[in-house]
């Protein structure tokens, strides 16, 4: 083995323990339990129940449907800005309608606030990506056959017994999609991050595809970006796996059979 080669070598594996234990822990921490698990337990009972409701054949029920989709039509660019501005403390219209209804207490810097910038980019993020999941739950609850609802009427079921016995078992397979979409989905948050908080105030909203870019591009330290790109992908993988194990998607079947 050469000397380039032993010293390239050295360097990965230089870069390797600096990415497992050099970068801060606030990082992994918001990156793989906040962010995953609250945008995941927000999201899906919110699409769920929007998807399940807006599959009714009711007229108003689609005109309402134009609204709540209204998110889908931006970019993330664009969503950050407008909530940027929105959020402003100086001349953000929350702020301005709180101090204007008399609730001045509750003004602040939403997005300059350690304590609350993660949630609130989160909230933005499941704003922007709850029309999303609520289409895709749209499509399997429109694709139930109507003769169980028929028989559980027959049967004398209420709107909440017909939903948990027939509803949520027949949407089955589309809520681990959505899930595996969602949770592999949060490993690329990069872009509504950076234009709202570009990972500040500190490290409160430092997630880890934004740390990758600032260690690469504006440290310039590429090497260690990189190795924070290999760590990212590697996650990736096994996440992906782990719900491909776990959730049966592969043991999928349709559930129309014998109907």
């Amino acid at each position: 083995m050469s000397a380039s080669m032993k010293v390239s070598n050295a360097t990965q594996r230089a870069n390797l323990v600096a990415v497992l234990w050099a970068t801060p822990a606030l990082v992994f921490y918001a990156f793989f339990v906040e962010i995953m698990f609250l945008t995941w337990i927000v999201q899906t009972p919110l699409s769920l129940l929007l998807g399940v409701f807006m599959a009714g054949m009711q007229r108003y029920r689609s005109v309402l449907s134009v609204f709540y989709f209204i998110p889908l039509l931006f970019s993330a660019v664009a969503i950050g800005l407008t909530w940027v501005s929105i959020l402003d403390p100086n001349f953000g219209l929350l702020d301005t309608l709180l101090k204007t209804i008399g609730l001045s207490a509750l003004a602040k810097g939403w997005l300059g606030d350690p304590r609350l910038a993660l949630y609130v980019v989160l909230a933005i993020i499941c704003w922007e990506f709850i029309p999303f999941h609520a289409l895709l739950y749209l499509g399997g609850a429109r694709q139930i056959p109507k003769e169980l609802y028929e028989a559980a009427n027959i049967d004398g079921a209420g709107r909440i017994q017909k939903f948990f016995s027939i509803t949520l078992p027949q949407l089955k397979y589309t809520v681990i999609t959505s899930t595996t979409l969602m949770l592999t989905g949060s490993l690329t948050y990069f872009d509504l991050f950076w234009v709202t908080t570009q990972g500040g105030p500190g490290y409160a909203t430092r997630v880890l595809p934004l740390q990758m870019y600032i260690t690469a591009f504006p440290n310039e330290a590429v090497g260690y970006g990189s190795m924070l790109a290999v760590v990212l992908a590697f996650f990736g993988i096994v996440l992906s796996l782990i719900l491909l194990r776990f959730t049966g998607f592969t043991r999928m079947s349709s559930q129309l059979e014998g109907l």
